[in-house]
């Protein structure tokens, strides 16, 4: 298919996935749009080190001189890192970034879209993106959502960003069809909080359970991917109501500022970051490493029931 033509995949990753070896997807855009040089280069180093302790192969997405590239060596890494002239990519950008050779940070839509194409079905994010608040009235809603409808990728994630409309955002993935798994909780997490007051229709007690449930759903044909709460570790996982006040402070002061589209999540992120004292971001970086060690393991089981068939 012409598409390949586009794809770079490392030697590493090629041989992984011909040998049926266990890979994990990675976004971009927490690099370049969601951590500042050079904590976010440490934490490249330290999650790709996370996934292969447990047995799986990182693969971080990004798009450089017109290819969607799957894994990147140092030098890309520092690259996407240090974040010059580097945009934030969705699914429509993906063209325009190839055509002309821009370069692009991953989001989730685009990183399960390289995925898939590269024959990747596990990605570790930090929180996905949904319904934002007011989002019944703007019509902002994350490029995400579509995506898990469509495309064949099992993302784990510490839930949707707290700054979004969480209950509308499962409402929509339910009507898309989306299975929303609790890994060993019945509570659909809310990022830097474990609990978000949503109750979910399926807990999942391991990463063998999960598993199945991915192969069972792509062994009947069906499109789309799956979403993975696994909430924040314990011992970062912060307090629900005084996030909610320290949010819907970030979220007026981008109203103020007419912050709007894809700049309003890195906005208020790093708003949520200073109003914590780095509190929040010190909680981001933990979930996200966590993500990462759960997602390895899954990988490794799906590929371990690949092999039995």
């Amino acid at each position: 298919m012409r598409m390949h033509k586009y794809l770079s995949i490392t030697p590493e990753i090629e041989e992984a996935l011909k040998n049926g070896t266990p890979v994990v997807a990675l976004e971009s855009t927490i690099l370049s749009h969601g951590m500042p040089y050079p904590e976010n280069l440490e934490f490249a180093h330290k999650v790709e080190e996370v996934i292969r302790a447990e047995g799986a192969i990182p693969a971080t997405m990004a798009v450089i001189g017109g290819k969607l590239k799957v894994g990147l060596n140092s030098e890309e890494l520092e690259i996407m890192c240090r974040a010059e002239n580097v945009g934030k990519m969705s699914r429509r950008d993906i063209p325009v970034y190839l055509a002309t050779g821009k370069t692009g940070a991953t989001t989730v839509a685009t990183t399960m879209l390289i995925a898939s194409l590269a024959g990747i079905r596990v990605f570790a994010t930090g929180g996905i993106g949904g319904v934002h608040r007011g989002g019944e009235n703007t019509m902002d809603i994350s490029a995400d959502l579509q995506e898990f409808a469509n495309t064949p990728v099992a993302v784990v994630t510490a839930g949707a960003k707290q700054i979004l409309d969480i209950g509308r955002t499962l409402e929509y993935l339910e009507t898309f069809g989306v299975p929303v798994l609790g890994f060993r909780t019945d509570e659909f997490p809310a990022f830097y909080c474990r609990t978000s007051g949503y109750k979910l229709d399926y807990c999942c007690q391991d990463e063998e359970e999960v598993a199945k449930i991915m192969n069972t759903k792509w062994e009947l044909g069906m499109k789309g991917g799956l979403v993975i709460g696994n909430p924040i570790p314990e011992e970062y996982a912060l307090d629900f109501n005084e996030m909610e006040e320290v949010i819907n402070n970030a979220i007026k002061l981008a109203d103020e500022k007419h912050i709007r589209g894809k700049n309003i999540t890195p906005f208020l992120l790093a708003t949520i970051k200073d109003m914590t004292k780095g509190v929040a971001f010190a909680s981001n970086v933990q979930l996200a490493l966590n993500n990462a060690k759960i997602a390895a393991r899954i990988a490794v089981k799906y590929q371990e029931l690949q092999k039995d068939q």
